[in-house]
């Protein structure tokens, strides 16, 4: 497998861990998938393809349950994962296109951006951020599922870390909110990246299973987790974990 030999206990647990981070703080799981999976021998296309298995059943698993305990808006999730799913292959194409080097600072540099977003919506005052009319919310809601397709396909990270604050800064939903959004919206997004990169030969499967098992485990904890964590420790957690994977994954293009 291209000198990718992760021990499966290894793996399980990682995903354990990815599963329950992603269903707290809606983000798939790519974040610390792709760079535990760099760090097993894959290369970085791999690592991106590899990741979407986990991330197909981290939200497979935390979306139900956010959908069982009644805190899932299905239209939000409608609004924002078709032109997702349509944007998908733009970002498999891209990844294919660019240099190892350079996805690596790039998936650094997205995440940095993020953090930026989070902090400019606490900046802003609450009419500035919440109020929009129905079909303006409409538009924000298409735009953002646009941007998180291209960059599901491109860093294998379901477009959560763009989805989380793009919907806190423009539709003004709580952070809570656009985590269990986002979850739902990256099962349909991710699930059709995966389709596109299996195509392209870029799946390590077994890798991906090992990955994924854990993760849907992980999930479930998750999202009961997240109805009881308080807003600015999911905040807090968000922007923090961004942070320690920009750093990991700058640290590695330059190894």
């Amino acid at each position: 497998m291209n000198g990718l030999d992760p021990s499966f206990f290894g793996l399980l647990l990682i995903g354990i861990i990815t599963g329950l981070l992603a269903a707290i703080l809606g983000i798939g799981g790519g974040l610390l998938m792709v760079p535990t999976l760099t760090y097993w021998g894959a290369t970085p296309l791999q690592a991106v393809a590899t990741s979407l298995v986990g991330i197909v059943l981290a939200s497979a698993s935390g979306t139900y349950q956010n959908w069982r305990m009644k805190q899932l808006n299905l239209t939000q999730v409608l609004l924002l994962a078709p032109p997702a799913m349509l944007m998908t292959e733009v970002g498999v194409w891209i990844a294919n296109a660019l240099p190892p080097k350079a996805l690596l600072i790039s998936f650094a540099a997205l995440q940095v951006i993020a953090i930026y977003l989070i902090s400019l919506k606490r900046k802003l005052r609450p009419a500035q951020s919440t109020k929009t009319s129905i079909e303006q919310r409409i538009y924000q809601s298409e735009g953002i599922g646009l941007l998180a397709g291209v960059l599901s396909g491109l860093f294998g990270v379901g477009g959560g870390i763009v989805m989380v604050p793009l919907q806190m800064l423009f539709l003004g939903e709580t952070i809570k909110e656009a985590v269990r959004t986002s979850l739902g919206a990256i099962l349909l997004i991710s699930s059709w990246a995966i389709a596109r990169h299996a195509a392209s030969g870029n799946v390590l499967w077994l890798a991906g299973i090992c990955l994924g098992s854990g993760a849907l485990c992980g999930a479930q904890i998750g999202a009961r987790l997240l109805f009881k964590l308080p807003e600015k420790l999911v905040t807090l957690l968000f922007r923090g974990l961004l942070l320690l994977m920009a750093g990991y994954m700058i640290s590695k293009a330059f190894a």
